[in-house]
C-alpha cells in the first residue's frame, strides 16, 4: 500500500527493502544525485547510489586507534556500520576546485551549477557536522535532501553522546530511518522531519507505523548512547585548553604525532583551505584552484618572518585547541561532533578523548 500523508499522526511509516529502493528511485526521479554508503577499496565510502543493491548489506566496521577494518556481519543490515574515512564534507566543501583558468582564449570562471544532492544514510554526528560546516562557510551550494540513518550500533571510536550530537538525529533531516532486523523481518522506521520528507514518504510503498514500531526504534537508539566506545571528559573543554596552553603534555603528544594532517583531512568540520596557481609544461594553460589546507602543514602559519608554529607540539595544540576551545569564540559551539574519525585514521593512534583526559588529570580534574 502507499503510505498516507502524515501516516498515523506520528509522522512515521515502515518500509521494507523494496520501500527503501523506492525511496532511492523517487529521489533520483526528482533529479537528485543520491550519495550514500558503498563498499569500496575495503572501506565504507560515500558514492553515488542508484538502488538498494549498491548499499553495503551485511558489512560492518571494526575501528580503533590507528585501525579500521570492514567485516562481515551476521545479518544483512545496510546501515550497520560506523563512520568511514569519508564524510559529507567532500561534497559540500570539495578537496579541490578550480576558481579561474586561463589559456589562449582568455580567462574562464567555472559556471557549473551546484549538484542537487540527496544524502542517504547520514548519521547524527555527520548531520551536526553539516550544520557546523554550513555555518562556517555561510553557503555550501544547494541544500541537500537528507535521509538520516539513526545510529543503533556505535563503533569503538565513537563519542557523539558526550558531544551532545547523537546518537539520535533530532534536526537537520528530511527523513530519518531506523533499521531493525528481527523475527518480524528487515524493515526501517521512516520519520519525516520536513514537509518535503513527508511528501516523499507519501509516495512510497509501505505501511503506517504502529506504536510498537516507534517504541522499538527509540529503544534501540537510546541503548546506543550507553555503548559508545569513547567518552570526552565532562569538563569545560574551552577552559581546559586555555589553562593547558603551556602544559608539558604537548611535547608528549609531539613525540608520537607525525604531523601528517590525516586528522584534519577526515574531520567532517575542518574547513581550512588555501589557493594555488599551477600551469602546464608549455605555459599555455594556467589555473588558480582552492584546495584543503591543514594546520599541521609547516607553512600554514607562515607570515613575512616565517612559520609561527614550527614544532609538532605547537601544531597539534593549535588543532585541538581550536577544535574544542576557540571554535566557541568564533562560532558559538564546539567544532567536534564525536565521530571518532581522527582516532581511527591517525597512523599512530592518537586519541583526542585520551589527550583531553590526560590534560584534565594534569589539572587535578578541574580546568
Amino acid at each position: 500500500m502507499v503510505i498516507p500523508n502524515s501516516t498515523n499522526g506520528l509522522g512515521d511509516a515502515v518500509l521494507d527493502l523494496d520501500g527503501l529502493d523506492a525511496l532511492i528511485g523517487a529521489l533520483r526521479a526528482d533529479g537528485h544525485l543520491v550519495i550514500g554508503p558503498v563498499l569500496r577499496d575495503n572501506a565504507i565510502t560515500l558514492a553515488e547510489v542508484e538502488s538498494v543493491v549498491d548499499l553495503p548489506a551485511g558489512w560492518g566496521v571494526d575501528a580503533g586507534p590507528g585501525r579500521y577494518r570492514v567485516r562481515r556481519r551476521s545479518d544483512d543490515a545496510v546501515f550497520g556500520h560506523s563512520a568511514g574515512p569519508q564524510s559529507w564534507k567532500s561534497f559540500l566543501h570539495p578537496s579541490r576546485r578550480t576558481l579561474v583558468s586561463s589559456d589562449s582564449g582568455g580567462f574562464h570562471v567555472p559556471d557549473e551549477p551546484a549538484a542537487k544532492y540527496a544524502f542517504l544514510g547520514a548519521r547524527a554526528c555527520d548531520i551536526a557536522a553539516i550544520a557546523k560546516l554550513t555555518q562556517v562557510l555561510r553557503s555550501t551550494g544547494r541544500t541537500p535532501f537528507v535521509v538520516a540513518a539513526q545510529c543503533t550500533e556505535p563503533g569503538e571510536v565513537c563519542f557523539c553522546a558526550s558531544m551532545r550530537t547523537g546518537p539520535a538525529v533530532e534536526s537537520g533531516y528530511d527523513v530519518a530511518l531506523t533499521e531493525r532486523i528481527d523475527d518480524e523481518g528487515h524493515r526501517f522506521l521512516a520519520s519525516a522531519g520536513t514537509p518535503a520528507g513527508a511528501a516523499l514518504l507519501a509516495r512510497l510503498p509501505g505501511r503506517a507505523a504502529q506504536e510498537r514500531d516507534v517504541v522499538l526504534a527509540e529503544s534501540d537508539v537510546a541503548a546506543a548512547a550507553d555503548r559508545m566506545g569513547r567518552v570526552m571528559p565532562e569538563v569545560d573543554l574551552r577552559a581546559l585548553l586555555a589553562a593547558s596552553r603551556d602544559s608539558a603534555h604537548w611535547e608528549s603528544v609531539a613525540q608520537r604525532c607525525l604531523t601528517c594532517g590525516n586528522c584534519t583531512m577526515v574531520c567532517p568540520t575542518c574547513f581550512c583551505a588555501t589557493t594555488e596557481d599551477v600551469t602546464d609544461l608549455s605555459g599555455g594553460h594556467a589555473e588558480r584552484a582552492q584546495r584543503w589546507a591543514s594546520c599541521f602543514e609547516i607553512d600554514f602559519s607562515g607570515l613575512h618572518g616565517g612559520a609561527v608554529r614550527t614544532s609538532g607540539a605547537s601544531r597539534y595544540r593549535q588543532w585541538m585547541t581550536h577544535k574544542l576551545g576557540t571554535w566557541h569564540d568564533q562560532f558559538g559551539t564546539s567544532g567536534c561532533v564525536g565521530c571518532g574519525r581522527c582516532i581511527a585514521w591517525c597512523p599512530v593512534g592518537i586519541d583526542i578523548t585520551a589527550e583531553a583526559a590526560a590534560l584534565t588529570d594534569l589539572l587535578g580534574g578541574r580546568p
